[in-house]
C-alpha cells in the first residue's frame, strides 16, 4: 500500500527493532536512509540489514554533517520532495532512522519540511529503541527510579555549562544523559573525577554494535575521544531502595 512511515531502527543491534518496525521495512518497496557522504551505506540501514530484501529499492538520502544551517535545510528539504515523488508514484516507503524517530533524530526534520512543503502527505511514525535506554538495560543501570527525572542533552562544549548542568540535576533530583561525547572527554573526565561522579557515571559506547564499549566512565582513558558515546550520571539515590 503506497505511503511513507518513519522506523527507528534502535541502536545498533538489529534484534532490537520492534515487530512493528520489522513489518513496516519488510512490507516496503522502497527502503529510505540517511548517508553522511555519496556512496555511503549509512548506520540505519546497516542496522536493518538482516531485514531488507533484494527486491527493495534503496534510496539513499545525503545529509551533510556540517554545522552551517543552509546546507542542512536545502537537505532536508530535498529528501522530503524525494520522499514525496516515491509516494505519488505509487510506492510503500519507509525512511529508517537510527535509534528513536522523534529523540535528536534526522528523521524529525524531514518530518517537518514534510508537513510544510507537503502537507497533505501522511505519515506513519513507528519509534525505536533510544541509545540511552539501550545502554542502560545492558549495564544492569536503572535509567529512573521513583521519582527521578531524566534530563536527555547533547554534551555540553564548554565546562562551565556541565557545571550548570550537574548542579542543575542534582537540585532537581534528575539523572542526566549526555549524548554526543567525543573530542569533549578530555575535559569532561577531569571535570567528574573533581566531583567524584567517575566510579558511578555509566559510559556507553556503540550500543548494540559487535564493538560496543560499556563499563564506568573511570575505565575510560582520558586520552580518548569515543565516538558514538554517551554517559549516564546520577548523583543521588531514591529515597527507598531494596
Amino acid at each position: 500500500m503506497p505511503g511513507l512511515t518513519l522506523v527507528g531502527v534502535g541502536p545498533g543491534d538489529p534484534d532490537l527493532l520492534t515487530v512493528a518496525a520489522v513489518r513496516a521495512i519488510t512490507a516496503a518497496s522502497v527502503v529510505a536512509y540517511p548517508v553522511a557522504r555519496l556512496g555511503g551505506e549509512g548506520m540505519a540501514a546497516s542496522i536493518a540489514a538482516p531485514w531488507l530484501a533484494a527486491h527493495q529499492r534503496r534510496l539513499p538520502l545525503l545529509f551533510p554533517m556540517v554545522q552551517e544551517a543552509e546546507p542542512r535545510r536545502q537537505a532536508w528539504r530535498q529528501a522530503a520532495d524525494h520522499l514525496a515523488a516515491e509516494v505519488a508514484a505509487g510506492e510503500a516507503v519507509v525512511l529508517l532512522c537510527e535509534g528513536d524517530v522523534s529523540l535528536f533524530a534526522t528523521s524529525s526534520y524531514v518530518l517537518l519540511a514534510l508537513r510544510r512543503h507537503h502537507p497533505d502527505l501522511t505519515v506513519r511514525l513507528i519509534p525505536g529503541i533510544p541509545a540511552v535506554s539501550a545502554a542502560a538495560a545492558a549495564g544492569a543501570w536503572p535509567l529512573a527510579l521513583q521519582r527521578e527525572g531524566v534530563l536527555i542533552l547533547p554534551t555540553p562544549d564548554r565546562s562551565p555549562e556541565l557545571e550548570a548542568l550537574l548542579d542543575q540535576a542534582a537540585a532537581a533530583g534528575w539523572v542526566l544523559a549526555l549524548l554526543k561525547l567525543g573530542g569533549r572527554w578530555a575535559w569532561v573526565r577531569p571535570l567528574l573525577e573533581h566531583r567524584g561522579l567517575l566510579d558511578s557515571a555509566l559510559f556507553a559506547q556503540r550500543v548494540g554494535w559487535p564493538d560496543q564499549v560499556l563499563g564506568p566512565a573511570r575505565a575510560l582513558a582520558p586520552a580518548e575521544s569515543p565516538y558514538f558515546s554517551l554517559l549516564l550520571i546520577r548523583q543521588g539515590q531514591a529515597a527507598v531502595l531494596p
